[in-house]
This record gives C-alpha cells, sequence and structure tokens, in this order.
C-alpha cells in the first residue's frame, strides 16, 4: 500500500503518458502511468490514496465503463477524464456520471495542475469522512438494542423525561442509558453525540446518491 497520494494515469497513448508524467514529476506530484485498464486494474488497491486521470476513448474498456466498474466496488476515488473532443453534452455526461473534472487533450499544464490538486484535495476529503464514519460505525454497534432507541430520541432533541414516557421507563433508567451512551459513544456532550448523528446521516446521504446516480 501507498501512503503518499499518487496521480495515475490510464491511456493507451504513451506519448501522452510521457507527457503527462513529465508534467506532474515536474511538480514533485507522483504518477504511476497504464496504457490499458487492465493493467490498472490487475495492480490497483483503493486503498491507495490519490486520484485517476483517465483516457475516456480507450479501446476495450472506456473510460467511464473504468470508472463505473470501480463506482460499483465501493471505490471512491476521484477521477478526472482526459478526451480529445469533448462537447458540452459528453462534458454534462462525464460529470453526471461521477467525474470531478474533464481535460481536453492537449492538457494545458496550469489546468491540469489545478484540476489534480483539487481531485487529490476531494480524496483527502472522502479519506477523512470514511474514518471518521468507520469510527462512529463501531462505537454505534457496541450499543444495546435499547441503547440505540434512546440515542434516536437524545438525537430528536427529547428531555429524559419525554424519553421516558415514549419508552413506557422511567428517567432514572433513562439517564443510566444516557451515560452508557455517552462513555460507549466517546462524547463528552450530547452536543457531540447530536453531530456525530448528523455526520453519519450526511455520509449515508451522499453514498446513498452516488450509488443510485449509477
Amino acid at each position: 500500500m501507498s501512503t503518499e497520494p499518487t496521480v495515475y494515469v490510464i491511456d493507451d497513448e504513451p506519448d501522452i503518458c510521457k507527457v503527462l508524467s513529465d508534467i506532474l514529476e515536474a511538480a514533485h506530484i507522483r504518477v504511476k502511468i497504464y496504457t490499458s485498464p487492465r493493467e490498472f486494474m490487475l495492480t490497483y488497491s483503493p486503498e491507495n490514496p490519490g486520484c485517476l486521470l483517465l483516457d475516456i476513448g480507450m479501446p476495450e474498456i472506456n473510460g467511464l465503463e473504468l470508472m463505473e466498474t470501480l463506482i460499483a466496488q465501493g471505490n471512491r476515488t476521484p477521477v478526472i477524464f482526459l478526451t480529445g473532443n469533448a462537447t458540452i453534452a459528453n462534458a454534462v455526461d462525464m460529470l453526471k456520471a461521477g467525474a470531478v473534472d474533464f481535460i481536453e487533450k492537449p492538457p494545458q499544464i496550469g489546468l491540469l495542475l489545478s484540476c489534480v490538486r483539487k481531485a487529490l484535495g476531494v480524496d483527502l476529503q472522502r479519506r477523512y469522512e470514511q474514518l471518521q464514519f468507520s469510527n462512529i460505525d463501531q462505537r454505534l454497534k457496541r450499543l444495546t438494542a435499547r441503547e440505540r432507541e434512546v440515542l434516536s430520541w437524545i438525537t430528536e432533541g427529547k428531555s429524559n423525561k419525554m424519553i421516558a414516557r415514549i419508552l413506557d421507563i422511567s428517567s432514572r433508567t433513562v439517564e443510566i442509558h444516557r451515560a452508557k451512551i455517552l462513555d460507549k459513544m466517546q462524547a463528552a456532550s450530547v452536543a457531540e453525540l447530536v453531530k456525530m448523528d448528523l455526520m453519519v446521516k450526511e455520509y449515508m446521504s451522499v453514498a446513498g446518491r452516488e450509488s443510485r446516480s449509477h
């Protein structure tokens, strides 16, 4: 696994690969070159941070098909498409499909570097959100069914007395559950629990939209 952000260039034209590689390396950006999607899929791991610089028009498997395959596998690595003849219509299609950007060939150096840096930033943010979500999800799994139920009402803003009435239990029992929930969730306050709840809902909403779009 590589921990250094890497730009993965997939293009069946060796000359284009060389140009892209030279530009990125001159800007001190790590790059790996592949001349076919199949070669890329044999060695790539989504655990590796970075982004994909992907030719839209390759034989056998085109860029769009490769991106759709990766997304179907749960891979959210940002994609920048390379295209030789972009129209407004297919540019919109590329962005709707999930690409973060597209660049026309031959690439302008400033635009290429700007797009790549933006994509690497997107990847960093997505990985941070994934880590946060995973940590919270692991804590949630430690809660009992009743604690989850109490948590759902806490994050709705209900008081102990209201939760006690809703669940037909004593306020003291709610207080005990509340204390255990704060401990298991490693939260210092109810406000932190609410933030965690909002983060999980937002993460699931984004993941759901990405899944439905494909």
